[in-house]
Order: C-alpha cells, then structure tokens, then sequence
C-alpha cells in the first residue's frame, strides 16, 4: 500500500479537486483520512492507494493543484494503520503497524469494521 500525505486549503470544494486528479486518471483510492492539522487553517488529507506508479502519477497532478501546500509519498516506516470495530461488547478502535491491525480484524472477527491506513 502506497500513502499520500498532504497539507491542503481547509475549504469548501477542496476535496472534491483532489479527487478529481484521481477521477481523471482513474486511480483508485482505497483510504481518505482528512482533519485539521498542526498548520493553522489547513487540513492534512492521507489518501492510500495499492499500486506504486498510481501513487506516483498522483503526486505529479497533485503537486500541481493551487489548494495544496506540501505533498508527501509516505514510506512504509511512516504509515500506522488504524481500525475501528464493532463487536458484540461494543466499538473497539485499534492503532498499530498494519500488520498488527489487520491481525486483531482476522482475530476477532467483528461484526462491522473500517481500516485506514494513516502518516503524519
């Protein structure tokens, strides 16, 4: 899994630009983690996507894009994953490497859950 880090506009109808770069170039993306972050009146986007050369050709249109301040393809040793479960006893989140969340998801077997892959 390849992560795309970026630091963009926080306003309306910036998400809709950057995904629309992928739209274009038929990318599919398998995550989108998006909430302000440490840079006042920005917003950090983690997008994550299977195949190297798509992530690759994302960033070259990304970086392009007036609503984007820094863009960061995100090594493995950057990326933490994250799960939040639903189980008979109730909602669980799990942070770990993605290994280890996609091992507790095998393990428990919830009845409902979402993963995404997060960098900072």
């Amino acid at each position: 899994m390849y992560v795309i880090s970026l630091v963009v506009k926080n306003e309306f109808g910036v998400m809709q630009r950057v995904m629309g770069e992928f739209t274009r170039n038929k990318i599919n993306v398998e995550t989108i983690v998006v909430g302000k972050c440490e840079q006042p009146g920005k917003s950090r986007m983690v997008l994550s996507v299977i195949d190297k050369g798509d992530a690759v050709t994302a960033m070259g249109r990304l970086e392009k894009l007036q609503d984007i301040y820094e863009s960061e393809l995100v090594t493995g040793e950057g990326q933490s994953a994250y799960a939040l479960l639903s189980t008979s006893k109730g909602n669980v989140g799990v942070v770990g490497s993605s290994d280890q969340v996609d091992e507790i998801i095998e393990m428990s077997a919830p009845d409902k859950y979402v993963s995404a892959l997060n960098a900072l």
